[in-house]
């Protein structure tokens, strides 16, 4: 496996990464409208507000949609999966769905899952999503 592309953390993104470091997937919530979001932005998507706060999610997610790469990226040997997961709180994100075939047999829509982080760095984890039951 190839070493993977590490994401730099921005003035806007620190809070995500310093959290992934922790074991946390930590998301935004606009104090005005209390729309939970993602990716992290110093303003709320749904109404403009720059009145935001940052909390730590429950990490839970449901397989929204995937597709199976075979080839591989670098950090990554196929087969593996690129998803969007729906965060209990309600945005979605892309990641990987880890331990558990890469077939789609076994990755099954709206099937539960949960974070899970992966070092890549010194500073940096990136999250993915295993298999659970919620």
């Amino acid at each position: 496996m190839s070493e993977p592309v590490v994401p730099v953390p921005t003035p806007e993104t620190r809070h995500f990464w310093e959290g992934t470091a922790a074991g946390e997937l930590r998301l935004q919530r606009c104090d005005d409208c209390s729309k939970a979001y993602f990716p992290p932005r110093p303003f709320c998507p749904a109404c403009a507000s720059r009145r935001v706060s940052v909390f730590k999610s429950s990490g839970r997610a449901r397989l929204h949609s995937y597709v199976i790469s075979h080839r591989n990226a670098p950090g990554f040997t196929a087969p593996y999966a690129i998803a969007l997961v729906e965060l209990e709180e309600g945005p979605r994100m892309m990641s990987n769905v880890v331990d558990c075939p890469q077939t789609p047999e076994a990755l099954r829509l709206d099937m539960p899952l949960v974070a899970t982080f992966r070092q890549v760095s010194d500073t940096i984890w990136l999250p993915q999503f295993k298999p659970t039951e919620i």
